[in-house]
């Protein structure tokens, strides 16, 4: 069997002409390109150099019939409005790619029903699935889970007892320091402007908040929540909230929240942090530009991709591996948007 025209008038170069440019059996061939397989270095020298001289390029949907693997990890959000998450899929995607594993991304935006996104993803023979959402109901990653498919929740909620494996923060505790952070520049009029109510991390978030307000009776709170994760929803959050006095200091659920409410706080003549402070959560790249300036809590995003990453290798090693949390620490980031600490003495 000799090279074959592809769909687009490319000849495809065979693993049979590679065998006999080497002078191997097919097999060799086989064996050479499949991970774990073994051959002897020699072997491997002659049919990667026959490869090269061909330029062949073995075929990844084929391998996967020999291996029972496809390395297809399914990535899978709801958060696609949110530029926050372009940085994380961005992570995602190269470290996964670097380990020799293929990123399936999929769109979750409007889907209730968790067994809808199983039976999408096995049509796609996936050997794992990374649910990199704080939206998306913990229904989803428990389903993946019970299909036996090897499931991390990324930024998930925290929990000492994980149904799944789980790499995040404690936004219970992000909310805690958001709150003290607050209370040590001296604002006494607080307020939450979180994303959707529903979502676990504005929950945890407020809950953070509220417990550590709940220690100061002279401290005032007042909550709201915007629809979604978006500047549009931040904006129109903060324009209706300022039909009345604002508060003094805001914590917002994100940096995108916070951006968003700026731009209304701006446009209705308040000074930033001259009038009211902001406070945001992720420390995204948008946060440090010029005209921003958001003073927020950094969210460690590239150790949450790189252990959720590693985690899913051991776990395509070993499905049965018992379930995990895996939380970092998160810390403030001074910017421009809260007024300083008081000075010493």
């Amino acid at each position: 069997m000799r090279s074959r025209e592809g769909k687009r008038g490319v000849m495809v170069v065979t693993l049979k002409e590679v065998a006999e440019r080497a002078g191997v059996s097919r097999s060799a061939v086989s064996r050479t390109f499949t991970d774990g397989a073994s051959v002897s270095p020699k072997m491997r020298r002659k049919v990667e150099k026959a490869a090269r001289e061909l330029g062949y390029s073995p075929n990844a949907l084929a391998s996967s019939l020999t291996t029972g693997r496809t390395k297809l990890i399914g990535l899978v959000s709801s958060n696609f409005h949110n530029p926050f998450f372009l940085e994380i899929f961005d992570l995602f995607t190269r470290g996964l790619q670097e380990r020799g594993l293929r990123p399936l991304l999929v769109n979750l935006s409007g889907e209730t029903e968790p067994e809808n996104s199983v039976r999408m993803l096995r049509q796609y023979s996936v050997d794992g699935v990374v649910v990199a959402s704080s939206t998306l109901p913990p229904g989803f990653a428990i389903a993946f889970r019970e299909a036996g498919v090897p499931v991390i929740n990324a930024f998930g909620r925290y929990a000492s007892d994980p149904q799944v494996h789980t790499v995040g923060i404690d936004n219970v505790a992000c909310g805690r320091t958001a709150a003290r952070t607050l209370i040590a520049r001296g604002y006494r009029r607080l307020a939450f402007l979180g994303g959707p109510e529903a979502a676990t991390s504005t929950q945890d978030r407020l809950s953070g908040f509220q417990a550590e307000i709940a220690q100061a009776p002279e401290l005032g709170l007042s909550v709201s929540f915007a629809g979604a994760y978006t500047f549009d929803a931040g904006r129109r959050e903060m324009q209706r909230l300022l039909q009345e006095p604002p508060a003094e200091a805001y914590f917002c659920g994100d940096d995108v929240l916070s951006i968003g409410a700026l731009s209304a706080l701006r446009d209705n003549g308040f000074s930033v942090p001259g009038d009211v402070g902001v406070l945001g959560l992720n420390d995204m790249e948008m946060a440090g530009w010029a005209g921003i300036d958001l003073t927020t809590i950094h969210q460690p995003i590239r150790q949450i991709v790189t252990s959720s990453i590693e985690l899913m290798g051991a776990m395509l090693d070993e499905p049965d591996r018992y379930p995990e949390a895996r939380v970092f620490p998160c810390r403030i980031v001074e910017r421009g948007t809260l007024r300083p600490l008081p000075e010493a003495g």
